[in-house]
């Protein structure tokens, strides 16, 4: 990226924070504060943040009267973010529909206890609201099955494949690898070449590798608007990558941390990123500034206390550690005090990965101690247990597929992977991985049925649903 695209992107990211900061503003002085809180959480705007009574409607008023004044003048509307960012017209990282499922979150949970003490109806169940009465009856013997799936070899590493993760849109996966590079997949193309006969001749997926780390890389994550990859790595850096540019292969923007970066995870408005390290505390980035915040409010926590995964929650109020000391802990997305520490999640085992559920009323956690849990976030009650698989050596992750409905996973001595059916808890398919090895990690798309996995045999696969 040149200096005036970066001094651009700067711009950009200052903009949307004067932007927030305006909304928490105005809805506080008129008294929906309600609404104002739900805002600053989400954005990790200050709710007490000064602004000009009135200045949002103000600064409205001024560019409703400019457009007009411009259509009448016969000057077009260009957008800003047309030409200037480096978010693409096709709209990268804009949400997709989510597919029709059978979780249907608007259920209301008196008619579902009536329903399930009865046996009346076959009303479908939102994920919270079953987990909070499954407890009522057995639900063995009403799971779903597993679509079944095809897959396929997609690249390989030099080294091993160590981690994967989808943009937000499903468009792309990148992987990382021991091996310092990273690669970029269009799954559009992964889709076409995966056809059986495909007109157009051999199809590469692969559309960008980059090569800027000196260790082995240990996650990915996209930013949520602009086309912006940022890896993590032992060499203590956190890397941006401009993927919107073909010939790019270094980052153009660095963060140089103070310990092994093993997880990264953006903040939903992109402003702010997360790295859990070696430190047993998250470090917050400032994205536009680079500046690194710390938790003041931190629980006991000891000298094996690394993070072997961090993650945000979906509107970034919260976030979840997953460390080497079993525990998983739960942070305020706006102040950094911790709320809740699980001691002990997974035993004396390391817990090696955590996602929140897309409502942010549950963690999936998983753990060197073979047991995939769900939690409560407002109690920390553990609701469900996916047993039945071993994971005792690798940071193995367990992933919700996209509609929320089954849980994947990965059995170490067999080499398989491990589906649940998320509701009942029951295993519902066990399917060769098709790698030599047990695979390092699996990540499940957020748009469709598809997912990806990466290997000590070096090899990354796809899986799709077979249609």
């Amino acid at each position: 990226m040149d200096s005036s695209s970066l001094e651009q992107t700067l711009q950009d990211g200052k903009l949307f924070r004067q932007v927030n900061c305006l909304i928490v503003a105005h809805l506080r002085d008129n008294n929906l504060s309600q609404a104002a809180s739900a805002v600053a959480s989400a954005t990790m705007t200050p709710l007490n943040v000064e602004a000009p009574p009135n200045r949002l409607i103000e600064l409205v008023a001024k560019g409703l009267a400019v457009e007009k004044d411009e259509k009448l003048r016969g000057v077009p509307s260009n957008s800003l973010y047309e030409s200037n960012t480096l978010i693409p017209v096709a709209a990268y990282g804009s949400i997709p529909v989510p597919r029709a499922a059978a979780v249907d979150f608007r259920s209301d949970l008196s008619v579902l206890k009536s329903s399930i003490l009865t046996g009346k109806g076959k009303k479908k169940l939102s994920i919270h609201l079953y987990y909070e009465i499954s407890a009522v009856q057995d639900t063995k013997g009403s799971s779903k099955n597993f679509p079944k799936h095809e897959t396929r070899h997609l690249s390989e590493h030099k080294n091993i494949a160590r981690c994967a993760r989808f943009s937000p849109d499903g468009r792309f996966v990148a992987t990382g690898s021991a091996d310092t590079s990273i690669k970029l997949f269009e799954v559009a193309k992964i889709k076409q070449m995966m056809l059986p006969d495909s007109r157009d001749g051999p199809v590469r997926p692969v559309i960008r590798t980059f090569y800027d780390h000196i260790q082995p890389i240990n996650d990915l994550d996209f930013h949520p608007q602009n086309t912006v990859l940022i890896s993590g790595g032992k060499d203590h850096t956190i890397k941006f990558f401009d993927f919107s540019k073909a010939t790019a292969k270094r980052a153009f923007r660095v963060i140089q941390d103070t310990h092994n970066v093993r997880s990264i995870s953006f903040h939903p408005s992109g402003d702010f990123l997360l790295a859990g390290t070696d430190h047993q505390i998250a470090h917050l980035y400032d994205v536009n500034t680079f500046q690194c915040y710390l938790s003041a409010n931190v629980p006991e926590i000891g000298v094996n206390g690394a993070i072997n995964q961090v993650r945000y929650s979906s509107t970034g109020s919260m976030y979840v550690t997953a460390s080497k000391d079993g525990a998983i802990r739960l942070w305020d997305g706006v102040s950094a005090n911790c709320v809740r520490s699980i001691v002990g999640a997974h035993g004396t085992a390391e817990a090696t990965s955590a996602n929140f559920t897309k409502d942010q009323r549950f963690v999936l956690s998983c753990g060197k101690d073979s047991t995939v849990k769900l939690w409560e976030v407002g109690s920390g009650r553990l609701v469900k247990q996916y047993l039945g698989a071993t994971h005792t050596q690798l940071r193995c992750q367990a992933v919700f597929n996209d509609t929320e409905e089954f849980v994947l996973s990965i059995d170490e001595p067999s080499n398989e992977i491990a589906i649940w059916d998320a509701l009942t808890a029951e295993k519902v398919a066990r399917w060769p991985s098709n790698h030599i090895g047990a695979p390092r990690w699996i990540e499940h798309s957020p748009a469709e049925a598809a997912f990806i996995t990466c290997g000590t045999d070096r090899s990354v696969r796809f899986w799709k649903e077979i249609l």
